[in-house]
């Protein structure tokens, strides 16, 4: 068990010294505000409103119905 919990600390000590991590959050940040930006521009884009078009969305997606 101690072998373990040393092979879990050198895993977390060499992670938390990786600066690829950091590469990884900022990537997610711009994808989150990308999407953010892109949902927003869907909302002012649609008519009928963004529910109506996410619902067009899934129909379209799930092939219940017609497309369009």
């Amino acid at each position: 068990m101690n072998k373990f919990l040393n092979t879990v600390n050198n895993s977390i000590r060499s992670f938390s010294k990786d600066e690829e991590g950091a590469q990884v959050v900022e990537y997610a940040l711009i994808i989150a505000v990308v999407s953010i930006a892109l949902i927003l521009a869907l909302k002012g884009l649609s008519s009928g409103g963004f529910a109506s078009f996410i619902t067009r969305v899934t129909t379209c997606l799930t092939g219940s119905g017609v497309c369009g």
